[in-house]
């Protein structure tokens, strides 16, 4: 979490000083409707700013993963992004409106609008070019602006369906080439002569491309592969769905930990699931997949073995990578997918690392715990089973006292996200290192 918060902040931050840098309204004696311009572009800067940082992580790229952690912490910062440049361009486009209903009201007088060319600026042949198109770029930039509003909040709504949202939030791509074209048409001609230019102009191209590879239906298509269901097996008691993938594409392994886009339906697009078993170079995959909606709920009676499916993968740095000599696994419900992988690996390459596996379940399926608990016998790790309204919640308190050892341990969780910030901020104030606990923000929207 600390280095997406300093990508952003860092984004925000440069963007805020090249904008000072090229402007100086902040040094010059104050007049309204230069402040007025001046916070129009600023604000319009930092929103397309953030769109543009936003659509390059949109199309999925692993080389930012090392650094922000993950690409579930790259879908964070999108959704961070996202956010950002909904309110920025709601203030932007106050900015620009306010004015105009304060003079309609008669509370202020309207200013004068000859461009001022007294600092002895003069303007290039393509800023005249551009100024031209002002009105147009006005009006794109104004209806462009509502419809990225719109898609942004539905996107942000997690009731609107999956099937639906994977559709739509692919639009927020043509919006965004219309806001670019604003953006170009209408930047300050003082700016062209500033750092501000290319800098925007760089972040704009690389989202273009980025806005095209989504149009095209390009994302991920290097990391693709076409497989064949060849095995299903439903666990009723706890709703989940074992699905065996062959795949039939060159797959260049995975990290135990580490999790796909998986596509059943076309129509319903790719869902991101947690790959439940280590790599063996045998083209398989396992996939241990929840109903937790109505998609996921159909699956057991919609696939049947010899259905064809895409993949595309793999992702995330959930890797259990460490140097500490204990590791402490903690799975709520459906999480217990990466450890699955994981002590699969262990089982095929032996690790002397002491295991402690916590596995919290409100859903206990006793065929499916009586082989999480084979699994950890032959890897070597104590399993720990703990069934809500049974046994005692676990909290940090109870952890530390099943695991004396504790502090030389580094901790691994994958599930609900209020149970894991709970024992997050628990083990921390025991004395945890925030970086030794690792945790998976599986949320994708």
């Amino acid at each position: 979490m600390k280095n997406i918060r300093v990508a952003y902040l860092v984004l925000l931050i440069a963007l805020v000083l090249l904008w000072q840098f090229a402007d100086g309204v902040l040094s010059a004696p104050y007049e309204f409707r230069a402040f007025q311009l001046s916070m129009i572009n600023l604000t319009g800067i930092l929103a397309i700013g953030c769109m543009s940082a936003g659509m390059f992580l949109a199309i999925r790229p692993t080389s930012v993963e090392p650094f922000l952690g993950g690409l579930d912490k790259t879908y964070r910062l999108h959704k961070w992004l996202g956010i950002s440049a909904l309110v920025l361009s709601t203030l932007h486009w106050l900015w620009v409106k306010e004015p105009n209903w304060l003079i309609g009201l008669g509370w202020m007088q309207r200013p004068s609008r000859k461009l001022d060319l007294s600092s002895g600026e003069t303007l290039s042949s393509i800023a005249h070019t551009l100024s031209s198109q002002r009105g147009l770029a006005k009006s794109i930039g104004e209806w462009a602006f509502y419809a990225a509003v719109a898609l942004i909040i539905v996107a942000l709504l997690k009731r609107f369906p999956y099937r639906h949202f994977f559709k739509t939030h692919r639009l927020l791509a043509v919006a965004y080439l219309a806001l670019a074209v604003h953006s170009v048409v209408l930047m300050k001609p003082a700016y062209w002569n500033a750092a501000i230019a290319p800098v925007m102009g760089l972040l704009m191209l690389v989202a273009t491309l980025a806005a095209a590879v989504s149009l095209l239906r390009r994302v991920g298509h290097t990391r693709r592969a076409v497989g064949v269901i060849e095995s299903l097996r439903h666990h009723r008691d706890n709703r989940v769905l074992g699905v065996v993938i062959n795949l039939k594409d060159r797959w260049f392994g995975h990290a135990a930990g580490q999790f796909a886009f998986v596509t059943f339906d076309p129509a319903e697009g790719p869902h991101p699931f947690t790959i439940s078993s280590a790599w063996h170079d045998d083209g398989k995959l396992r996939f241990h997949i929840k109903g937790m909606g109505d998609y996921t709920e159909r699956l057991p009676e919609t696939l049947k073995p010899g259905d064809l499916v895409t993949v595309e993968g793999p992702y995330g740095a959930f890797d259990f990578h460490s140097d500490k000599p204990r590791q402490i696994w903690i799975a709520g419900g459906i999480g217990i997918t990466p450890f699955l992988a994981r002590m699969q690996a262990r089982v095929r390459h032996p690790d002397d690392r002491s295991v402690d596996l916590f596995y919290s379940t409100n859903a206990p399926d006793q065929e499916f715990i009586g082989a999480v608990r084979q699994l950890a016998t032959r890897a070597n790790v104590r399993l720990h089973v703990l069934v809500s309204g049974k046994d005692e919640r676990l909290t940090a308190k109870r952890l530390c006292e099943i695991v004396p050892e504790w502090m030389s341990a580094d901790v691994w969780f994958c599930g609900p996200a209020g149970f894991g910030r709970a024992l997050r901020q628990d083990l921390i104030a025991r004395g945890l290192a925030a970086e030794d606990f690792h945790q998976e923000l599986f949320d994708m929207r």
